[in-house]
């Protein structure tokens, strides 16, 4: 009987926990409903009439919800903002770093005072070439300041796209031809404030795989990207301490069920944000699962 007792003060302890942590979330993200290991829809309102959305990210702190969203044709690229208020989310409005050129694949530093994205605005920097580049606006003293131009020298000629740093400084990205062959992913460290020649990140995959979007862990424990095979398949890979993603597995089929990209991880570890939709229909959306069994392995 003593036995029984225990048990179900654990059971009940747990079921209580487990109800904390899903109201929780659901004041974090300001929604009534949250994901299990079951993909659903995120906030499905913002996306305009005629439009598609691309990717979706919180600032660190979960106060902002930045998502590009295109035409679809996939000519014009702008990056829109919901913020909390009220225990609301407010009405959309372009982000802070919006120019007259497309802009796409923003990321924030683990400290959130550095917000890095792609954007085609040129360099007006001879011998680079007006595509995509990475670039960056930095928060000082509560203000994001002007945003400037990310050089990755050996990259000056390619179409470079989709960054995030991690808490080593190193910023990984994914670099292209200007016709999109040869898309890998890349990283460069940074010295002294400057970044260096990137490398193609050595991730194992089987040879002439190509692979975009990568999503990488503040620590670089883990990476999480997309392979562009028959459709868009997200992947995971675990850094084996040497430099080298290792022990490569494709994420489960309730994820990767019709073509996906654009991955990224809250700050928790718990959820994973990605987008997916048929190519041909274009009904792209971006959809959150629980992603903590698929990192834990």
């Amino acid at each position: 009987m003593k036995k029984f007792k225990i048990i179900l003060v654990v059971f009940v302890i747990g079921f209580l926990s487990c109800e904390n942590q899903t109201e929780k979330a659901k004041m974090q993200f300001l929604t009534e409903k949250i994901p299990d290991n079951i993909p659903i829809e995120f906030n499905q309102n913002i996306i305009p009439k005629n439009k598609r959305i691309h990717k979706g990210i919180f600032s660190p702190d979960l106060q902002e919800y930045y998502y590009t969203i295109s035409d679809k044709d996939f000519e014009n690229f702008e990056i829109y903002v919901i913020k909390k208020k009220s225990e609301n989310w407010s009405q959309p409005e372009k982000a802070f770093f919006n120019s007259t050129y497309n802009e796409h694949g923003m990321s924030f530093s683990p400290s959130g005072n550095t917000l890095y994205f792609s954007s085609t605005r040129p360099t007006n920097i001879n011998g680079i070439h007006q595509t995509w580049h990475i670039w960056k606006s930095d928060k000082v003293d509560g203000k994001w300041q002007e945003s400037t131009f990310v050089d990755i020298p050996n990259l000056r000629t390619k179409l470079v796209s989709h960054p995030i740093i991690t808490n080593s400084g190193t910023l990984y990205f994914h670099s292209s031809n200007l016709d999109y062959s040869e898309m890998n992913i890349y990283h460069s460290k940074q010295v002294n404030g400057t970044f260096e020649d990137s490398e193609k990140t050595s991730i194992s995959m089987p040879l002439n795989s190509v692979t975009c979007t990568p999503y990488v862990s503040a620590n670089e424990e883990y990476i999480i990207f997309a392979s562009i095979g028959k459709q868009l398949d997200l992947m995971i890979s675990f850094n084996d301490g040497k430099g080298n993603w290792t022990r490569t597995k494709r994420l489960n089929d309730t994820i990767n069920n019709l073509g996906q990209g654009n991955p990224y991880v809250t700050p928790d570890h718990k959820f994973l944000f990605f987008t997916t939709g048929d190519h041909l229909e274009k009904n792209w959306k971006v959809k959150w699962v629980d992603i903590a069994s698929e990192i834990e392995n």
